[in-house]
């Protein structure tokens, strides 16, 4: 891997986990998925299977 992809990477990374710090702290949890499955962490820090309810609210058209 190049220098500039190694780059790039950090970059990214670090992006991702200031976003996910900034969800949890505006209570808003991360989502993720695994084999296909939806997990969720929420701002307690616990992960779950479970969508939050504030979730549920949300009406995609």
């Amino acid at each position: 891997m190049s220098e500039f992809e190694l780059m790039v990477l950090k970059i990214a990374a670090k992006a991702t986990k200031d976003a996910q710090e900034k969800n949890l702290k505006k209570g808003i949890a991360n989502v993720y998925s695994k084999n296909g499955q939806p997990f969720f962490q929420l701002p307690d820090g616990t992960i779950t299977q479970e969508e939050p309810l504030q979730y549920k609210r949300v009406i995609l058209k």
